[in-house]
């Protein structure tokens, strides 16, 4: 699936539609667009895979069935609104299959901490059992599974303790699946060292790939080659621009962009997924894609 060398993957989904103009208020953040404005979501994913990336990340980060229900929907719709995220990445990427051939979605599932939108997912640590989460996560990665994407993005896990619920569930769903932690430092964005965090994901089955994302740049080669030792797999990493999140208004205040000059770097320490996540937009993608060609 991997291929040879690099696959770029895509930037913020956030920062593209930010740049569209959208309105991304409420616990719901871009999954909401789902419901109201699904064409916007297509419109990134398409800008993104003419920019380069090779994978497009569907708009289901911040999407769950108990999110949807608290915002106003009925179940059913709960479980129709969840999938069509994937839905969406995939219509774009049939669209372009004869240009574009070999072109990927991935389901994104982030942090428990996403749908309580109250900036724990930066922190972890949610004072909750493992059940919770596992009865969290385990729906909504069965919605994503059945529409039907090509594997699984888990990412932004701030904490190894829902790493280690996590990775059962994704046995289970027997997909194919990247898994990357939101790192300060030498730890999880909760505290603990990278080693112990990234060997709660060797030995899995369906584990593709394994590092970092939405962290600040320079902390991403630590985190890879931790994650590299620790699993064995080839490594993925996203970063963010840096700077700090508003988790009121959903925004971040950004701080640098994408340092193309630390990428080699990236991939000599067993990188073979690159892109960026929030602050960095389909430009920067197209950048970022050009040095990987050459």
């Amino acid at each position: 699936m991997l291929g040879d060398g690099v696959l770029v993957l895509d930037g913020g989904l956030s920062t593209a539609l930010e740049e569209q103009g959208a309105d991304l208020s409420g616990a719901l953040w871009t999954a909401r667009l789902l419901a109201e404005e699904p064409e916007r979501v297509a419109a990134v994913h398409r800008a993104y895979y003419l920019a380069g990336a090779r994978v497009a990340t569907a708009a289901t980060y911040q999407a769950s069935v108990e999110g949807f229900v608290a915002a106003g929907w009925d179940r059913d719709e709960a479980d129709r609104l969840v999938a069509r995220g994937v839905e969406v990445a995939r219509g774009v990427r049939d669209e372009l299959a004869v240009e574009r051939p070999g072109l990927l979605v991935a389901a994104s599932v982030g942090p428990y901490g996403a749908f309580l939108a109250d900036g724990s997912e930066y922190r972890g640590r949610y004072g909750v059992p493992p059940a919770r989460l596992r009865d969290f996560h385990g729906p909504r990665l069965e919605l994503l599974a059945a529409a039907g994407p090509d594997l699984v993005a888990v990412e932004t896990i701030p904490d190894a303790d829902e790493a280690a619920v996590l990775v059962p569930l994704l046995e289970e769903l027997g997909l194919p699946a990247w898994f990357s932690y939101s790192v300060r430092g030498a730890t999880t964005c909760a505290g603990q060292p990278l080693d112990e965090a990234y060997a709660v994901l060797a030995g899995s089955g369906v584990l593709v790939a394994a590092g970092v994302n939405c962290s600040e740049q320079g902390d991403v080669l630590g985190a890879v080659r931790a994650a590299v030792a620790g699993t064995g797999l080839p490594g993925v990493a996203y970063p963010n621009r840096g700077g700090s999140w508003d988790a009121d208004a959903k925004r971040w205040a950004y701080g640098d962009p994408l340092d193309l000059d630390l990428v080699d770097d990236w991939v000599s320490a067993g990188v073979r997924l690159v892109g960026g996540c929030c602050g960095t937009g389909p430009a920067d993608i197209a950048a970022l894609a050009e040095r990987a060609a050459g």
